[in-house]
């Protein structure tokens, strides 16, 4: 039998009330619905390249965010010398390039386990801290980070809607 992605669960942010509760219960909906897209698939269908000559797929999104939670909670904001985890200097876009439908469970697990860490790299630290962004040269605030997440998901959760779509004609949220 194929392994196919778990279900996920869902849950609304609160929609009023203090800011820090309402940014983190957005991110981790937005979290929760990349998952969600790729419920219910084989790694062979999240690993389709559904709108090709593009990389794009569910799969490399997966493996995308991990690398983009990782280097703006944990390397960036933290300042955590730890590396890129699906990125490779020989590869352009490995994280899109290099899916393997075999390693589809390891990918959704390596997300899962970079959110824990960066919850945990963010919980002690307040909205205001700032941090110098090494390749920009400017300042930038937690809450900057929480919104730029938001977007970056809500961004990539565009596309994958339309990937789902091709793959098996799931519409929805």
């Amino acid at each position: 039998m194929a392994w196919n992605a778990p279900e996920v669960t869902r849950f609304y942010e609160p929609s009023e009330g203090p800011e820090r509760p309402m940014l983190e219960g957005l991110l981790e909906w937005h979290r929760a619905t990349l998952l969600h897209k790729c419920a219910g698939l084989t790694g062979e269908q999240l690993a389709l390249r559904a709108a090709p000559p593009s990389t794009l797929s569910l799969l490399g999104l997966v493996r995308h965010m991990a690398d983009v939670e990782r280097s703006w909670f944990r390397r960036r904001l933290r300042g955590e010398e730890i590396p890129p985890i699906h990125q490779r200097p020989d590869v352009a876009d490995a994280d899109f390039e290099d899916t393997n439908p075999a390693r589809a469970d390891r990918d959704l697990e390596i997300l899962r386990r970079e959110w824990e860490d960066v919850r945990a790299a963010a919980a002690e630290v307040s909205l205001d801290h700032t941090f110098r962004h090494p390749h920009r040269e400017e300042w930038m605030s937690l809450r900057w980070v929480y919104l730029h997440m938001i977007e970056e998901y809500a961004r990539h959760n565009g596309h994958a809607d339309i990937l789902r779509e091709r793959i098996d004609g799931a519409k929805g949220e």
